[in-house]
């Protein structure tokens, strides 16, 4: 039996950890060998702490998308298994990536050299940002570059997740779904909510499906996606924190966010997702923004109480870069101050994305 390579898609915050995570449970319970590839533009990424924190196989291709580093991501998914292809594999691009079909898709199947049963490709709809951008509105909250980006990653799907159905009114999401056919039209529309797992067995049984997959190969302005992936400023961090007393994680996680999605809103800065973990020897817990309007929410809590945590910060906002790095520092500062906590700066990186060059792109 050829290894199943099973990639997720969607723009950033859209769901695609937990989806990613809800599926390796699956296949692992059905006593399948999982592993899982995370991807991001530089190192320190929350995801792959997440992943792993519960108990995944996990490889990371960072520093880079796997588009533009396919060699990275085809020895990375050759690391897991111990000498042996997992059975399923599990990929999460960068969440501002597109053009995935013809730069990662069709080079696994025609310049790879290890047979793959590839499924369909599925992306992941982001509902906070989706309607604004799919009805056409100006406030999106991106400029059109970046809305750009977002289009084109429902253009190559092979069909369409809406997600977070569990926090839409039924109206909205009848609407998501309209907007998704009429625009793009013979694409089959998933409802599904990763965090509760309602609509899992229709994504399950999508999966399962072969046949004329992984073929939209699109025309894409590479000026214009590399233009809209450099609009957003890019920061990963790594922050040692502790006290004399014990304090709640929970709490730490929640504050911090709150504080800086109220630094984004003062500055009209738009999240596109901001994650935090914290990590305290066998708890951990996550804290996400996927958008201004949405706010923050508690994805994971742990309950516990500790003297110290390591605390990795992931911002994807469009904002200049250093103005977001100064607003993190500052917020950490504050939120540790206010707990008579010490915290040290193990690593920060603060970034646009470069231009998108990929190793292969297969469009006939």
């Amino acid at each position: 039996m050829k290894p199943v390579y099973i990639m997720i898609g969607g723009f950033l915050g859209a769901g695609k950890t937990t989806t990613v995570g809800r599926l390796a449970r699956h296949f692992m319970q059905q006593g399948k060998k999982v592993g899982i590839v995370t991807n991001d533009q530089t190192t320190d990424l929350v995801d792959t702490h997440n992943l792993r924190s519960q108990g995944f196989d996990v490889g990371e291709v960072a520093g880079s998308c796997f588009c533009c580093n396919f060699d990275a991501l085809t020895s990375t998914v050759e690391g897991l298994g111990a000498g042996e292809l997992p059975e399923i594999i599990l990929a999460e691009p960068v969440g501002s990536c597109t053009d995935l079909v013809a730069t990662v898709i069709r080079p696994l199947s025609e310049v790879y050299g290890v047979p793959l049963d590839i499924a369909p490709y599925g992306v992941i709809l982001k509902p906070s940002h989706g309607l604004r951008i799919l009805r056409g509105e100006s406030g999106s909250g991106f400029s059109p570059k970046a809305n750009y980006i977002f289009r084109k990653q429902i253009e190559e799907a092979d069909f369409v997740v809406i997600n977070r159905i569990d926090e839409l009114p039924v109206e909205e999401v009848d609407e998501l779904q309209n907007l998704i056919e009429a625009e793009y039209p013979g694409r089959p529309v998933l409802r599904c909510s990763a965090k509760t797992g309602e609509g899992f067995d229709a994504l399950l049984a999508m999966l399962e499906q072969r046949g004329k997959f992984g073929q939209r190969v699109m025309e894409v302005d590479y000026d214009v996606y590399a233009e809209g992936e450099a609009e957003l400023g890019w920061l990963n961090s790594q922050v040692d924190v502790s006290g004399d007393c014990e304090f709640s994680l929970d709490e730490l996680l929640l504050d911090l966010i709150g504080r800086l999605h109220a630094r984004l809103v003062a500055t009209d800065a738009e999240a596109a997702h901001l994650k935090v973990i914290g990590l305290c020897d066998q708890s951990y817990a996550v804290a996400n923004l996927i958008s201004n309007a949405t706010g923050p929410e508690m994805s994971l809590a742990s309950s516990a109480m500790t003297p110290s945590a390591n605390v990795v910060v992931n911002a994807r906002v469009a904002t200049d870069p250093a103005q977001l790095e100064t607003i993190v520092r500052a917020e950490l500062t504050a939120v540790c101050d206010a707990r008579q906590l010490r915290h040290n700066v193990i690593s920060m990186q603060s970034f646009r994305p470069g231009r998108p060059v990929p190793t292969h792109r297969i469009t006939s």
